[in-house]
Formats: C-alpha cells, sequence, structure tokens
C-alpha cells in the first residue's frame, strides 16, 4: 500500500508540474479505478496482424494517408518490414514493423500543433492506471505480452514483448559470434 501512495504521489506532482490543474484529481482517480487490460491495438490496427491486413486497415481509416506499395519497405533482414504512413490529423507519422509477416511495433508520432503530451498521459492513467516507468523521456506501461510507451518528442508506441525479446537475444547472439569471429582472424597473426 505505501509503494502505491507514493506512486501516486509522483503522478500527482508529475501532473501539477505538467500543467494539469487537476493533478491531484487525476491521482486520486488512477488510484480508485481498477485499470484497464493494456490494449495491443489501436484503431484497428493491431500487434500479430499480417501485414495485408495492416495495408487494409491503413487504407480503411481516415487517420492515415497510406498510398500502399510504395509505404512498404523491407529491411536489411530478410523477415522483416516497414511500413511508414502519414496521418491526417492528430498523427503526423505511423511506423510498422513487421518480422516474418506479421506486426510486432507499432509507433504512432503525433501531430503536436492538435494534441499534447499531458492528454495524451491523462487519458492513459485514467484508462490503464499509472505507469511502470516515469520519467521525462517517456512513461511506460506494460503486460506479459505488449509495452506501451508514451515518449518525447510525442510518440505513442507499442511493442510485442515476445517478439522483441527474442529479437534482443538474437542481435546478442550474433555481436557475440561477431566478436569471437574478430578475436579468431586478430589471433591468426
Amino acid at each position: 500500500m505505501r509503494k502505491k501512495r507514493a506512486g501516486v504521489a509522483v503522478l500527482a506532482l508529475f501532473c501539477i508540474l505538467s500543467g494539469g490543474a487537476g493533478g491531484a484529481k487525476l491521482a486520486a482517480q488512477a488510484a480508485d479505478a481498477p485499470p484497464a487490460a493494456l490494449p495491443a491495438s489501436y484503431r484497428g490496427l493491431s500487434l500479430g496482424m499480417s501485414l495485408d491486413d495492416l495495408k487494409n486497415a491503413l487504407f480503411n481509416d481516415s487517420a492515415f494517408a497510406f498510398r500502399g506499395d510504395p509505404d512498404v519497405s523491407f529491411l536489411p533482414l530478410s523477415t522483416q518490414n516497414l511500413v511508414e504512413s502519414e496521418g491526417t490529423g492528430f498523427i503526423k507519422r505511423a511506423f510498422f514493423q513487421l518480422k516474418d509477416g506479421a506486426v510486432f511495433f507499432m509507433a504512432f508520432a503525433m501531430n503536436t500543433t492538435m494534441i499534447d503530451h499531458y492528454s495524451i498521459f491523462t487519458a492513459f492513467v485514467e484508462k490503464y492506471g499509472q505507469p511502470l516507468t516515469l520519467n521525462p523521456r517517456e512513461a511506460v506501461w506494460e503486460s506479459e505480452t505488449v509495452r506501451v510507451s508514451i515518449e518525447r518528442p510525442l510518440t505513442v508506441k507499442y511493442i510485442d514483448k515476445s517478439v522483441f525479446d527474442t529479437l534482443v537475444t538474437e542481435s546478442r547472439t550474433e555481436k557475440a559470434y561477431g566478436r569471437e569471429l574478430r578475436e579468431n582472424f586478430l589471433n591468426d597473426f
């Protein structure tokens, strides 16, 4: 209980310092209501969806100015694609990264002339509770399967934790193998 009170106090201070007059009220609401489950989707765009489903969803959503295949590129790793789209209102740009044909990363860069950090942060706290991590660069919420963050400059990111963790492990393995190859090469002299 003590940890929860400390978190509420930090949240209230953050909200007040961020310019929100209702910071204490927001913190009290966050402490009283049970948080909703952390989402793996936004406006019908979901982690795990296929490239074709992603394209169709972007075409059919008025918040995006998706142009089709010109906005889709292959990353150096053959199993990954990157889809980028301009937004039409609150969203300036959106980025989607796919591995093995499924979305595992979504990032929405916000149009700060139309929406501000405090408004998005407040909406998240009211709906999902206090963030797991809160610092001047980002606020992070996590579940067993999803990591959602609000970062500066104002960007909301959704990450499939299992795919991301696999990529991090693969990267570490490749780096270790690269170091071993380098050492073997240097030992040849």
